[in-house]
């Protein structure tokens, strides 16, 4: 069993940075493919990113693209987004995730674990 923290979230104006951090127990982050969801006040959770094992391959949703990154360091077993350039749109509670299988995972379906959240605001 893995457990997730999420940290990183808070309250910025439009136009500004924040970059979540996602921290997983134990040893095993590196055999995961990690993901960020997001779900804003009445809608459901949709995706945002995710990045393979090694970090060689990422998929970014459309709205986030350009201004979301996401990253990992397997050795601190921690997974990051960086997400620039924010709107009030990007406003939700954001979660990682982590699957077992080795493919980008789109769909919240694929993932075992999951975070607690952390909640971002972006101001207008």
């Amino acid at each position: 069993q893995v457990q997730l923290v999420e940290s990183g979230g808070g309250l910025v104006q439009a136009g500004g940075s924040l970059r979540l951090s996602c921290a997983a127990s134990g040893r095993t982050f590196y055999l995961y493919t990690m993901g960020w969801f997001r779900q804003a006040p009445g809608k459901e959770r949709e995706f945002v990113a995710t990045i393979t094992r090694s970090g060689k391959t990422t998929s970014t949703a459309e709205s986030v693209k350009g201004r979301f990154t996401i990253s990992r360091d397997n050795a601190k077993n921690t997974g990051y987004l960086q997400m620039n350039s924010l709107k009030p749109d990007d406003t939700g509670v954001y979660y990682c995730a982590l699957k077992i299988t080795a493919s980008v995972g789109l769909s919240a379906d694929e993932y075992n674990y999951w975070g607690q959240g952390t909640q971002v605001t972006v101001s207008s």
